[in-house]
């Protein structure tokens, strides 16, 4: 077959995939066998400057239609272009012609070759949500029982996080923190005004979040002079991914590489007051604990458990920190999980659906301890920017005047009568069904990525918290209908996906 006249075009992502994925090595980038074959089509244009190349039509029509699977063909060198091998007739594609790539198909490939591989990402690209309900670019609806994890809690798009942020937007969208902001100062207002806290530190993660409460916590004692460098955390707690943070989180599949770790933290078994009685000593600044463990397998506190770290926390000077980056903001079925408690806590920190998935984190605090970061101690730049607090005042008004918490309530415990009932159907397949409010679990008999694929594969997102736990954070507006849609899906996948 001839070769069609070459045509100079604009460059589409397709030749910015091409360019960076020619240059990985086939055998580590399976996604570059494709790309070298592909480039061998593609040359420089005469006089082009930047980006722009000639581009055989019959390499993008390749490119972009068939799978990155195949070796890659030889090539042979023309006068013309010696160093940009071409070929004079174009032959049969080595990869299936009959299996042609779908659009999720060739974003995964473009994100493969700029982004990262530190996520264990599924082949479909979201391009749109609604509700509890995201698309993909086919179209295909999902049932998003993952929440973004925990994260949109009151489901995509929501139409009055929507309005507050293009209101803000078209008036500020920054502002260094040396200045005030409405937004900011209404949301602190709205923080304070419903938990014990009385000072709020904005930022914009959880990890960031719990960042600054853990120098806080050291600052405190400093400024007493009683200067304290330990922690006391917990076993399977999950508290971030900067190094201070994910040297707070116990479980040591996520240190590795990253040693060593922070200095300064001990862990004791969740739930075990005299464990923790034993650890805390005159060198602990603070006891740090999630109310609901989210990561390590969704284990709620049990009862009395955080009563009794209030008492072992005061009896020895220490400060009590409650992470409730996921399990805040009514996940629970209340605002905040402590709630379910008698206590309160010292510090608390907030993100994930604070801002229903806006970039935001709070850190909550008492006036004993907001006295400790004074001017120049802490800062971030982007923190309590007015678009992001906007979003959060929204949140908060809508779960408190919206009826939300209610609701949430009711069918967080619909949601766990679904899954005992799952539990005790499936057998041998579950060990356990556990939670709190819409923040749940069922622990199974063995790895659970087979059962997240399938119920993919069948419309609906969860997501696991540990090797052989399937969690399900869906947003807090999902009805009891949307909840016997997804669970009896996942029910069906267990079935089929695990051995009994």
């Amino acid at each position: 077959m001839a070769i069609a006249p070459q045509t100079t075009i604009r460059p589409l992502a397709d030749d910015r995939a091409i360019e960076r994925a020619v240059a990985k090595s086939p055998g580590e980038n399976p996604r570059g066998r494709l790309a070298i074959w592909a480039a061998q089509f593609v040359d420089p244009a005469p006089g082009a400057r930047g980006s722009s190349r000639t581009v055989l039509p019959e390499a993008r029509a390749l490119f972009t239609s068939t799978r990155p699977h195949g070796p890659r063909l030889p090539a042979r060198p023309t006068p013309e272009h010696p160093n940009r091998p071409r070929l004079v007739s174009l032959p049969r594609s080595p990869f299936s012609e009959e299996r042609p790539m779908t659009h999720d198909a060739k974003v995964a490939a473009e994100a493969a070759a700029v982004l990262l591989g530190n996520y264990n990402a599924p082949p479909i690209s979201l391009v749109r949500g609604e509700g509890c309900y995201v698309f993909d670019s086919e179209g295909k609806r999902y049932l998003d029982l993952m929440g973004g994890i925990a994260t949109v809690g009151l489901g995509h798009c929501h139409p009055k996080v929507l309005a507050a942020l293009e209101e803000q937007a078209h008036k500020l969208w920054h502002v260094s923190n040396l200045f005030g902001s409405d937004p900011k100062i209404r949301l602190a207002e709205q923080l304070v005004e419903h938990s014990f806290a009385d000072r709020v530190f904005f930022c914009n993660s959880g990890a960031e979040a719990n960042e600054a409460a853990l120098k806080l916590a050291r600052r405190y004692h400093a400024d007493r002079d009683d200067p304290r460098p330990e922690f006391l955390a917990f076993e399977r707690s999950f508290h971030g991914r900067t190094l201070f943070t994910v040297s707070a989180t116990g479980n040591p599949a996520y240190w590795k590489g990253f040693e060593p770790m922070v200095d300064g933290f001990s862990f004791a078994p969740f739930g075990d007051l005299e464990a923790v009685r034993q650890a805390v000593t005159p060198r602990t600044a603070a006891i740090l604990v999630e109310p609901v463990q989210g990561e390590g397998g969704v284990w709620p506190s049990p009862r009395g458990f955080l009563e009794g770290l209030r008492e072992i926390a005061d009896a020895a000077g220490a400060l009590l920190i409650f992470d409730e980056v996921q399990s805040g903001m009514g996940r629970t079925g209340k605002l905040f999980a402590y709630e379910h408690s008698n206590v309160t806590p010292d510090l608390m920190t907030l993100a994930k659906a604070l801002g229903n998935g806006i970039p935001i984190g709070a850190l909550c605090v008492t006036e004993a301890c907001a006295g400790v970061l004074v001017p120049g101690s802490h800062a971030s730049t982007f923190g309590g920017n007015p678009l992001a607090t906007a979003c959060g005042s929204a949140v908060l008004t809508e779960l408190l005047e919206g009826g939300v918490l209610e609701k949430a309530r009711a069918t967080g415990d619909f949601l766990g009568q679904r899954l005992d009932s799952v539990a005790r159907a499936a057998g041998s397949r579950v060990v356990e069904s556990r939670g709190l409010g819409l923040l749940r679990a069922l622990e199974c008999n063995g790895p659970v990525a087979p059962v997240i694929d399938r119920c993919r594969e069948e419309g609906v997102l969860v997501i696991s918290a540990g090797a052989n736990t399937l969690r399900l954070a869906p947003p807090l507006i999902i009805s009891e209908a949307q909840i016997d849609e997804g669970v009896d899906v996942l029910e069906h996948a267990l079935r089929d996906v695990l051995a009994g």
